[in-house]
């Protein structure tokens, strides 16, 4: 078996990113940068201030002394104009400095009569002025190829003042429940023996926050046939497929089975790690397809650790991106680990983390609560409530 490091090398190896198309930066949001993204120009333009208050010569500007406001400007103005000696502006925050200005004094420092204004002492030292170019030049790279547009890069991005952005596609994923037990939910307690299917309702949420689109979500039963069929038409529409269930090795379990007639080229199967076993990977005709465990903690769970990464990868992000480990307390002992690394659920509480009670990859009353994957590595001896350990979000 392969360790889980290992699989995430062979997993960001085996993916080829998706075509790239240009959307609007107002249906970007999340999409993957598939070139970087440079500034149209510079930011501030020019120099502005940073307070509501008066623009001044500084040099020329004692507390108590009585100036002549000659002008006000407001955010925006494409003519600050100009002072002479003996004159301030009144200007707001955003808005251009006139040109003999070198200083805005905040108008809680600033005593008006009319058409006067003075100041009071204390106003100094800070001048209160951005200046141009001051958060970035033209032609500064803002974000990076394979950057995501979060609602803070989304930020940046506008600020560079592009309409548009080039983009990956977004991945078109078909889910395949196989598994003659599963029943829709809202169906399953009226029918003896059957069990609600679960796991790819929480695969496919996994997969839309990621960016993808569920192009089909369907169910089989324990019959090679019917799987291989349904596969067939996974594989026609998807950019992706991923199977849960029928992983193992028993008489049952058709997961790699049901594409052997399309063709399955294995990038790795089993891994070595708790809970997820016989998470494996793959391409058929193309498009990738990851088999999950059946159980669905355990789907959750590798889907976390697998899917993620294998989405961003297709949409030109970085896999190990998706997997950045955080080094956190335990607010509760942790027992010694077995002979593969360990994923323990948990939950984050002020004093640390807390691990779920009940880490059975079949029980799925504690994923609600579960918000992190505490790793542990293989051999592992006991932890007790304050040691540090590494967490992955959840």
């Amino acid at each position: 078996m392969l360790d889980f490091d290992a699989a995430i090398e062979e997993l960001a190896a085996a993916v080829r990113p998706l075509a790239t198309e240009e959307v609007p930066l107002a249906e970007a949001s999340a999409r993957y940068l598939a070139q970087d993204l440079c500034a149209r120009g510079d930011a501030p333009a020019r120099a502005i201030s940073a307070m509501d208050g008066y623009a001044v010569a500084e040099g020329a500007t004692r507390p108590g002394q009585w100036l002549t406001v000659a002008h006000e400007i407001k955010a925006g103005a494409a003519d600050p104009g100009t002072l002479s000696d003996g004159e301030v502006a009144r200007i707001f925050t955003g808005a251009p400095l006139p040109a003999g200005a070198d200083c805005v004094i905040m108008q809680e420092y600033a005593e008006r009569e009319g058409s006067k204004v003075r100041f009071s002492e204390g106003y100094g030292p800070a001048r209160h002025i951005r200046e141009a170019g001051s958060d970035f030049r033209a032609g500064d790279n803002l974000l990076k190829r394979g950057d995501r547009l979060t609602p803070r890069a989304i930020v940046s991005a506008s600020a560079a003042d592009v309409a548009t952005v080039e983009v990956h596609a977004r991945p078109r994923i078909a889910i395949i429940a196989t598994g003659d037990e599963l029943a829709p939910p809202g169906s399953a307690f009226e029918t003896p023996g059957a069990l609600p299917e679960s796991a790819s309702f929480g695969v496919a949420a996994m997969a839309q926050e990621m960016g993808a689109q569920i192009v089909s979500r369907s169910r089989g039963g324990d019959n090679l046939g019917e799987l291989t069929g349904l596969a067939g038409q996974a594989l026609d529409t998807a950019d992706c497929v991923v199977v849960t269930g029928g992983a193992s090795v028993g008489d049952h379990d058709l997961a790699r089975p049901m594409f052997g007639d399309a063709g399955l080229d294995l990038v790795f199967s089993k891994i070595a790690i708790k809970p997820g076993k016989p998470v494996w990977l793959g391409t058929s005709r193309g498009k990738m397809v990851l088999g999950l465990p059946g159980n669905p903690t355990s789907a959750m769970v590798t889907a976390r650790l697998f899917l993620r990464p294998l989405l961003a990868a297709m949409q030109g992000g970085s896999a190990s991106g998706q997997l950045r480990f955080l080094s956190m307390p335990l607010a509760a002992a942790l027992p010694p680990t077995g002979s593969r690394e360990t994923f323990v659920r948990a939950r984050a509480t002020a004093d640390g983390l807390v691990p779920r009670s009940n880490q059975e990859s079949g029980s799925q009353a504690p994923l609600a609560e579960a918000d992190w994957l505490i790793r542990r590595p293989a051999g592992s001896p006991a932890c007790e409530a304050g040691a540090l350990v590494e967490a992955l979000d959840f």
